[in-house]
């Protein structure tokens, strides 16, 4: 049912939820602990290398399946089932991290990559279930909520991480190396426990002849084909899914990256974990007051101005040269990056059939795990070519002029009427 304020507040916690994995393990303590641990022995270069194979082998199984699993999730009313398995098997992974001796970079990759499939494969069915639970006047609202619980969630059990890590004693931890490995067990069980308000209160609207799962399985490849077909015809959809694809690509490397980016400029790891935690602190009220200030310019206008900050963001990360800089990044980081997380899902929703929700959302995930494929890789790329992180870091703003670009030329009112001819013709 829409804007129930039970089902709003259970569909936002699953982004609490997850949001433990986006901040102690994918932005924080992972890729320090893979730098200084995992991959003991390597180059910084080659650390940056490794870890942006990890990102990119995970990011690509999703995006391989998202398309074809949020087909079954339409037709077969699968999309609740299918989120708790994916945040199943992020949460086991994750917690496996824990088992994991010195230089065994290898599984590391592999375990880490699986969490990020079980992170990225969730949240395809998470997203499918907004136009469910809000109607198209709350869908900001509520899409900006989830990511500002998420920030507050994330941020509030990274900080206990954090004095974890920096005071074991504390917590009767023998050392800051035992209290990482912990941390991610901890990840693992937050994300279980606050995923089931989620799977309890948030009713899945069911198809009146709801498919088998082999049956499923069989229209899924089929509509998946037709889907790719259809976007000859809804060429709005077509349009902004490119342009996200480019921005988002800059957006998510940048958050996935900035503590490696940081280490390699020899900050020192205290300061890039603080960096994190004024980032989630600030992006909590930052993705609300975002939501509120697209309301006086528009949806569009207002991710036009995130791209823009971000592009300014890049270039001030290249001259970076003070862990005060990296403080100050962090801040500004933390003002556009849920606002622009948010209202990308929200606006999209405006441009599809909701009736196949699951479906187009399979093809927006795929296509922000393909940005994250070529992000990391291409930063990771660059600098192990070039010998410096800050090139890799500029080389993100082609990705950021990009996207710009193509969303000033998305017109919502001719993607809804394209999205409306195409159901007709079903």
């Amino acid at each position: 049912m829409q804007d129930s304020k039970r089902s709003i507040v259970a569909w936002a916690f699953y982004d609490w939820a997850n949001s433990a994995f986006a901040t102690t393990v994918m932005g924080g303590f992972f890729p320090l602990f893979f730098t200084a641990y995992w991959a003991v022995g390597a180059s910084s270069e080659q650390g940056t290398f490794y870890l942006g194979f990890a990102n990119s082998l995970g990011s690509l199984i999703v995006a391989l399946l998202a398309p074809f699993l949020g087909a079954i999730a339409d037709w077969g009313s699968y999309k609740k089932r299918l989120l708790a398995f994916f945040a199943l098997l992020g949460s086991i992974m994750t917690a496996s991290l824990y088992i994991l001796s010195a230089g065994s970079w290898p599984l590391a990759v592999l375990f880490y990559s699986l969490g990020v499939v079980g992170f990225s494969g969730a949240n395809t069915f998470y997203d499918a279930l907004l136009p469910f639970v809000a109607s198209e006047k709350k869908v900001d609202f509520v899409s900006s909520l989830g990511y500002s619980l998420g920030y507050m969630g994330g941020g509030l059990l990274f900080l206990v991480n954090v004095l974890m890590f920096l005071n074991p004693s504390w917590f009767g931890i023998a050392s800051q190396e035992s209290a990482i490995k912990i941390s991610f067990v901890i990840v693992g069980i937050w994300w279980v426990a606050f995923t089931i308000p989620l799977l309890v209160l948030v009713k899945e609207e069911q198809r009146e002849k709801s498919l088998s799962l082999r049956q499923s399985i069989r229209k899924g490849l089929h509509i998946t084909t037709e889907t790719i077909r259809s976007f000859r015809k809804l060429k709005t959809i077509a349009l902004f899914l490119v342009a996200y694809w480019l921005y988002i690509d800059g957006v998510d490397t940048i958050i996935r990256m900035a503590v490696n980016y940081g280490s390699s400029l020899n900050f020192p790891s205290d300061s890039l974990i603080i960096a994190l935690l004024i980032s989630q602190f600030v992006a909590f009220p930052a993705a609300l007051a975002y939501s509120a200030f697209s309301k006086r310019i528009g949806v569009r206008q207002a991710l036009m101005v995130a791209i823009a900050a971000y592009i300014i963001i890049a270039i001030l990360g290249f001259f970076m040269t003070k862990v005060l800089h990296f403080y100050l990044l962090a801040v500004c980081i933390g003002l556009f990056q849920g606002g622009i997380q948010a209202l990308s899902r929200s606006y999209y929703t405006r441009l599809i059939p909701k009736e196949r929700s699951a479906e187009f959302f399979g093809f927006f995930n795929m296509l922000g795990k393909f940005a994250a494929i070529v992000g990391p890789a291409l930063m990771g790329v660059v600098t192990l070519i070039t010998g410096s992180a800050r090139m890799g870091i500029i080389s993100l703003i082609a990705l950021f002029v990009g996207g710009f670009l193509l969303l000033r030329l998305v017109d919502e009112e001719k993607g809804q009427a394209e999205a409306e001819a195409y159901l007709q013709l079903k």
